[in-house]
Formats: structure tokens, sequence, C-alpha cells
């Protein structure tokens, strides 16, 4: 009987675990691109927390 070839068990366990997190962060944008389009307005990160008419006339 030929002995398990441990090596190659993980490799295959660590490919699988990868592909799982990329599909998961694949959906994660899709899901994000999705309710931005939903809403309409595109996502606000709090980068910039004021806006850019805040009530104040424009300079021209």
């Amino acid at each position: 009987m030929a002995t398990p070839n441990y090596g190659y068990e993980k490799r295959q366990k660590e490919l699988a675990k990868k592909k799982k997190k990329e599909e998961k962060l694949k959906h994660k944008a899709e899901r994000k691109v999705g309710e931005a389009a939903e809403d309409g307005a595109p996502q606000d990160d709090g980068a910039n927390p004021a806006a850019p008419n805040s009530g104040a006339p424009e300079q021209a």
C-alpha cells in the first residue's frame, strides 16, 4: 500500500481555500456594485465629509 502524500493534500486544501476566498471577494464586489446601481448614487466612502454644495453660493 502506498503512503499518503501529505504535501499534495495540503496544497489541494490551500488551493481550494484560495479559490473560495476569491469567489467570496468577487461576490462581495458584485453586491457593492449592485447596491450603488440600486441607489442611483455613487458610494460614499466617507473620505470627503464636507459636501460640495453645502449651502454656500458658488464662486465663479
